[in-house]
């Protein structure tokens, strides 16, 4: 079966620029470590998209559809169908006294985020810091390897895809998420680890509008998505299974670990 656009699918990939072959972005855990990009608590494996679905580069998003799961493609990007040309006029310079203000010792590569906006410094010379605010990878040619793992076809799998992609966590148990559904709602019963994650309250929700956002978008007859937070009292536990004493040392293990975030 070929990818088409709208098709919910499990995608590996590794970016490299053209010009210098460094790899900036990859799904492959030895890859990342390889290139010395790796990212300590960060899920590698085949990430799960929807075609068309503005998760990937629009140029990728168009490569690969007519794909079959299975099957390996080199893509090559211009800057145009990458992350764009490079803009003088984001390349500022800032005075030296301004970062002193807010008590901030600047160093080339530092990354800064000025209004919303994210910079990295260039350089440092004469009383004057200069930020860059082009994307580190705009005015290059890219290049990524990519393969279709698999092409999903049932409901709940592209629910539960939806759920990794925008709710990452190593820790989260796919198989202890619940996922119904009935008369065009969809309920998600999340992993109970899942309550003691120390996201703020905000990227959760976030993270669950996305979710729901391209379930109703992309699978038909669903209009309706609700997260349920249940909290049952087990008398028996299987064997192996988590306690209720566990689950209480796991609560309070992390609300220790955040007040000691918000101490520092």
């Amino acid at each position: 079966m070929a990818v088409k656009e709208g098709d919910f699918i499990r995608i590996e990939f590794t970016g490299r620029t053209k010009e210098t072959g460094d790899v900036f972005d990859t799904t492959i855990e030895e890859v990342a470590e390889e290139a010395g990009i790796k990212i300590e608590d960060k899920v590698y494996g085949p990430i799960p998209i929807i075609v068309g679905g503005g998760h990937l580069l629009k140029g990728i998003d168009l490569a690969i559809i007519d794909m079959e799961a299975g099957k390996q493609k080199t893509i090559e990007l211009t800057p145009e169908d990458g992350f764009g040309d490079r803009d003088p006029k984001l390349v500022q310079l800032v005075p030296m006294k301004e970062f002193k203000k807010q008590n901030i010792k600047p160093y080339v590569g530092m990354n800064i985020t000025v209004e919303g906006h994210n910079g990295r410094i260039q350089s440092i010379s004469g009383g004057r810091v200069r930020l860059d605010f082009n994307h580190e990878l705009a005015g290059k040619n890219l290049e990524y390897q990519v393969e279709i793992k698999e092409i999903l076809e049932d409901d709940v799998d592209k629910i539960k895809s939806m759920i990794q992609l925008h709710y990452p966590n190593p820790k989260l148990n796919m198989d202890k998420t619940e996922v119904n559904i009935e008369d065009g709602k969809v309920t998600i019963i999340m992993d109970e680890l899942s309550r003691f994650d120390q996201k703020s309250y905000m990227d959760i929700t976030f993270a669950r509008f996305r979710i729901a956002k391209d379930i109703w978008e992309n699978i038909e007859n669903l209009e309706k998505v609700e997260f349920a937070d249940v909290f049952e009292k087990k008398k028996e536990m299987p064997e192996g299974g988590v306690t209720e004493e566990e689950v209480e040392e796991i609560a309070e293990e992390v609300l220790t670990e955040v007040k000691e975030e918000k101490e520092e």
